[in-house]
């Protein structure tokens, strides 16, 4: 499970240095994906492979399906740590994100989130009074 907060930098290549705390989750390898709200998704192979399994059960027939299958897959890298911890993402997936040097990577459970640090910022701003009024409905009891 992955969570918290970090602030690690691209450097001129697009290399990312991950958290020591994750390295050893993702040192068998990871896919970096176009995510929701103009983030990158970095999935551990294991949560691939469970991902991949649930797509090829939906039905192709489902127009839904057929879109997110096809955005998901068309901007996917397929990425292994180097020795220093450091994955590479792709020009055109830091383009998509608008990733420049300074950027976020949080934990999200199952996954982590690559943010440009001001999308971030502004995200979480707006997110937090929500954050307080909705967990009732999404956990009941917290």
């Amino acid at each position: 499970m992955f969570f918290g907060t970090y602030t690690p930098k691209l450097d001129d290549k697009g290399r990312l240095i991950l958290p020591a705390k994750f390295r050893d989750q993702l040192a068998g390898g990871l896919m970096v994906t176009r995510g929701q709200e103009h983030c990158l998704y970095v999935w551990p192979q294991a949560e691939v492979d469970r991902l991949t399994e649930r797509l090829r059960e939906a039905p192709v027939s489902n127009k839904a399906t057929r879109d997110f299958v096809r955005m998901f897959s068309s901007a996917s890298s397929d990425e292994r740590p180097d020795k220093q911890g450091r994955i590479t993402i792709p020009p055109k997936l830091r383009e998509w994100a608008s990733l420049h040097k300074d950027v976020v990577v949080i934990g999200a459970m199952n996954r982590l989130e690559i943010w440009d640090e001001a999308a971030w910022n502004a995200y979480s701003e707006e997110q937090e009074e929500a954050f307080a009024e909705l967990s009732e409905e999404v956990i009941p009891g917290i």
